[in-house]
């Protein structure tokens, strides 16, 4: 069986799972502001901003898993021709 489609599919697959995580964080972090407020007036800007926060953490482990996931693949794909390099110099 020849490898190479599966590993290229593999590797196209976890690229595009990042891309579309990446877009996911990057949606939840749209109406983020870098702010302080300094008064009680504003608390309900404060809980906005407070949960925009909380949301963006929690996607931070899936995001961490998709980069990680892309690294092993990509390393793969790398490992497997290095390894074609050197049977063919044999």
């Amino acid at each position: 069986m020849n490898w190479v489609p599966v590993i290229w599919s593999v590797w196209g697959a976890s690229v595009l799972l990042m891309a579309i995580v990446g877009m996911y964080v990057a949606r939840l972090g749209k109406y983020e502001e870098d702010q302080i407020f300094l008064s009680d007036s504003s608390g309900h800007a404060q809980h906005e901003q407070a949960m925009i926060a909380m949301r963006r953490q929690k996607a931070k482990p899936l995001k961490m898993t998709a980069i990680s996931l892309l690294g092993v693949t990509t390393m793969s794909v790398v490992a497997y021709y290095l390894l074609d390099v050197l049977r063919q110099f044999k």
